[in-house]
């Protein structure tokens, strides 16, 4: 008990500058707020006895005031205990607190009524008189509410005149359960961020229509000048009912006006652990990509996956785990999630095992490069579908460990794909990059390289009538929002720390899609491929990264240039401007979903790509980057160095017609 009180005690007087403050008090104990109930329960009894006293009204009857007492304050505090009247949060006591108490005062009514009539009966005389048992009654109710209604009063008190300088006035979109729901817990939030002044909604509404007391505003062109007008430094994103375009809009503008904008998610899926100011957060990038999310049929994907044995390289990457957590999704047999990153590895068995244990997975460490190794998985488990995204991505990195590029990205494909034909895999599908597509690094070079390898495997077994029944099929994207080698993680860490954010020019662009989208995409190839495609996702209009940056510390809540500076660090080794999903020899297929499209690439003769690749490999073993570079460049001869020591391997012309070219594209982009 004395460390209860102590602990109680400390609770009430912390705070950061040491002084009493009530918003500092989580919670007190049950116990006591029943000892403080207890003594008003005494006080109303003191009370009452001095009235009556006082009245010349003779109160005791055939028992002693002592015993009436006792049973009186006994039958009380047992419909106390009944109806738990000392459980509730005292500063955020409501009506049901107060029906508790009524609740409680009238069973114990009743009860001293029924024993009053008992020993009336039984002994002739009333322990109670009628006028001591309402006058009682009365009291403590009065009593108990007030204390509850005073600590409340107390606490909001409290709560205005101390509150936050940064406190922003803000208003919800949204006007539905959730909505009203988000608004009364950011209410009680302390410390409290945000003061709700209405909320905000798209459909036909009454001018005089107010939700819990504060106004409505109708979204329509005018929105942002009608918050401005009323002191709105805060949007709260809490229903999204707005198209794609309406919500891109209005974050713009709110952006652009200074005004935050953050984001709630349901609040039955708020955790009970995490408190209001970790559930509404800033609005992050991904929320406001500017295109409409694809939407992808499963039935294809379900007669592929489900009860198959399905391997995923690079499985513990960012591409290649959310890979595997949508496998998961259609029942498949067996999955192989394989990687050579022990850590990463580890971390994602752990999650899976929690989430999934009843899954057949087996978690393998590997380099793709190990064939040996690799032909015992073949030859042990059977595998029906291979999503290979293993491979080297940061595009400096590899410029400058130009073997590791090539042993991983196209020898660790090459033999993935040989054996998925030797050992009759029905699906190969391969994760490329927009990079690859006239490349400028050798990174983007040799994920060419293994895209026409894949491709020629195909097309030897269609021209020689092979037995190999592998569909070998490519799937192209951009960057990836989220992912390990994606600009926003590495903004976020840079805009946490205080900046600045570092971008290599002002003028480079990229396109983006979400991990989740990405992953569907491939899924998708996989389903509808017939082999020999490389299919692109239409993925909007390209994204300036300064744009992006500016957006980045805007959503933060900092201002730009000022709060967080932004530092050009001039292009990388192997950087372009800007990226492309098609090379210029390339046509495009449409497909059943509006947004795939199939591109048509030419196909080299089988022979003379495994020659080639065969060579680069070799010098790649040998260690020799400027033989390997000029090997890949002869393979993949859209390969023009970009701000590297391999720009001396190409030709002049070549170079300074590449170099005219995308000052071109930029500029029409742009």
């Amino acid at each position: 008990m004395k460390r209860k009180l102590r602990d109680a005690i400390n609770i009430i007087m912390s705070s950061e500058d040491n002084k009493l403050d009530i918003r500092n008090v989580k919670y007190v104990p049950r116990w006591i707020v029943l000892c403080i109930d207890i003594f008003l329960l005494c006080l109303s009894l003191a009370l009452t006895i001095y009235i009556l006293s006082d009245l010349h009204i003779n109160y005791v009857a055939k028992v002693g005031i002592v015993f009436q007492v006792a049973i009186v304050l006994g039958v009380n505090l047992l419909f106390m205990l009944v109806f738990k009247t000392y459980a509730g949060l005292i500063r955020h006591s409501s009506y049901m607190d107060a029906l508790k108490i009524i609740l409680s005062s009238v069973s114990t009514y009743l009860v001293l009524k029924i024993i009053d009539f008992i020993a009336r009966w039984v002994l002739g005389e009333r322990f109670f008189l009628n006028a001591s048992l309402i006058l009682y009654l009365f009291f403590s109710f009065t009593f108990l509410f007030i204390f509850r209604l005073a600590v409340k009063q107390a606490y909001e008190y409290v709560k205005i005149i101390r509150r936050s300088e940064t406190f922003d006035n803000a208003i919800i979109l949204g006007s539905g359960e959730n909505a009203i729901s988000v608004a009364a817990a950011l209410d009680i939030e302390h410390p409290q961020r945000f003061k709700i002044k209405g909320f905000i909604v798209n459909d036909k509404i009454n001018k005089r229509l107010r939700i819990v007391g504060k106004p409505v505003y109708k979204f329509d062109e005018n929105i942002i000048l009608r918050l401005k007008e009323s002191d709105i430094s805060a949007v709260i994103i809490a229903e999204d009912k707005l198209s794609t375009k309406e919500k891109f809009k209005l974050v713009e503008d709110c952006l652009e006006n200074d005004i935050k904008v953050y984001n709630s998610p349901l609040v039955i899926d708020w955790s009970d652990t995490t408190s209001v100011t970790n559930q509404v957060k800033s609005l992050e990038i991904d929320d406001i990509l500017e295109r409409e999310p694809i939407v992808l049929h499963n039935e294809e994907k379900r007669q592929q996956l489900t009860d198959k044995t399905v391997m995923v390289t690079g499985g513990a990457g960012s591409i290649g785990s959310e890979i595997v957590r949508q496998i998961i999704k259609y029942n498949p047999k067996l999955i192989l999630v394989l990687d050579q990153a022990e850590t990463p590895l580890h971390n994602l068995q752990l999650e899976l095992e929690e989430e999934y244990s009843s899954l057949n997975i087996k978690f393998l460490i590997c380099d793709v490069a190990n064939r040996n190794r690799l032909s015992i998985f073949f030859e042990r488990y059977k595998i029906d579908a291979i999503y290979h995204a293993a491979a080297y991505k940061h595009v400096p990195l590899m410029e400058d460990n130009s073997p590791e590029a090539i042993i991983t990205n196209i020898y660790g494909t090459k033999n993935l794909a040989d054996l998925a034909v030797f050992y009759n895999v029905s699906h190969f599908v391969m994760v490329s990059t927009d990079k690859a597509v006239n490349p400028s690094n050798v990174m983007g070079a040799s994920k060419r390289a293994a895209e026409m390898y894949v491709q020629s495997l195909n097309f030897q077994a269609a021209k020689t009538n092979s037995r190999s029944t592998t569909k070998f099929i490519t799937t192209r994207f951009g960057n990836v929002l989220g992912s390990n080698g994606s600009v926003v993680p590495l903004f976020k860490a840079q805009i946490e720390k205080g900046g600045p954010i570092t971008i290599t020019h002002p003028d480079i662009i990229r396109y983006f899609m979400t991990i989740s989208e990405a992953c569907q995409l491939v899924l998708e190839a996989g389903a509808m491929g017939k082999g020999g495609e490389i299919f692109i996702f239409d993925m909007g209009e390209p994204v300036k990264i300064m744009n992006l940056a500016i957006k980045m510390i805007k959503l933060a809540g900092f201002v730009p240039f000022k709060d967080i500076d932004i530092k050009i660090t001039g292009l990388r080794p192997g950087e372009k401007l800007y990226e492309e999903l098609l090379s210029d020899s390339s046509k495009t297929l449409p497909t059943h979903h509006k947004k795939i499209m199939v591109s048509k690439d030419i196909i080299e003769d089988y022979d003379f790509v495994e020659k080639q690749i065969n060579k680069i490999i070799k010098a790649a073993l040998r260690l020799k980057e400027k033989d390997v570079v000029a090997k890949l460049k002869s393979l993949v001869p859209e390969f023009i160095s970009k701000n590297s020591e391999f720009e001396s391997l190409d030709t002049q012309n070549s170079k300074f017609f590449t170099d005219e070219n995308e000052k071109k594209t930029v500029s029409a982009k742009n």
